[in-house]
């Protein structure tokens, strides 16, 4: 199972916003060009992140700002605003194992634990990336350009 391509515009979202600072006005026309998508779509993910606290929108002069510095944003945050992964888990199991076969019967209890323990992995690892990672590795390459 993926994550949703909602958590990279996510990113993208909030990395072009921070970019874009205070000179220039984030609409969601201008993000949808860069990110490569139908504003909808950044419409979209935009309610998720402001519903999360993460970004201000305003329709005024200042357009779109992040609530937070860009080290106070973190992989993780992203991942649960724009909702990637629901209740359920990263891990969707296959639904009618065999209770007849002994692998199918036991193949819950065998797996639940080890994928849960992955997905805690993965999002403590999202936990230590922020924003300002990104945006670092971002200003080094246009440093290269």
């Amino acid at each position: 199972m993926q994550i949703s391509s909602k958590f990279t515009i996510g990113v993208h979202l909030l990395a072009l916003v921070d970019y874009l600072g205070e000179d220039e006005k984030a609409t969601s026309t201008v993000l949808a060009s860069s990110i490569g998508v139908n504003p909808v779509i950044v419409r979209n993910v935009m309610r998720n992140l402001k519903e999360a606290g993460l970004i201000n929108v305003s329709q005024g002069k200042s357009g779109i700002s992040l609530t937070k510095t860009p080290d106070q944003i973190t992989f993780y945050d992203v991942y649960k605003a724009v909702d990637s992964v629901k209740d359920e888990g990263l891990f969707h199991f296959h639904e009618n194992p065999n209770p007849e076969c002994p692998i199918g019967r036991n193949i819950h209890k065998a797996m639940d634990s080890k994928l849960e323990r992955a997905q805690r992995r993965m999002e403590d690892e999202m936990r230590k990336i922020t924003l300002a990672d990104v945006m670092t590795d971002i200003h080094n390459e246009l440093k290269n350009e």
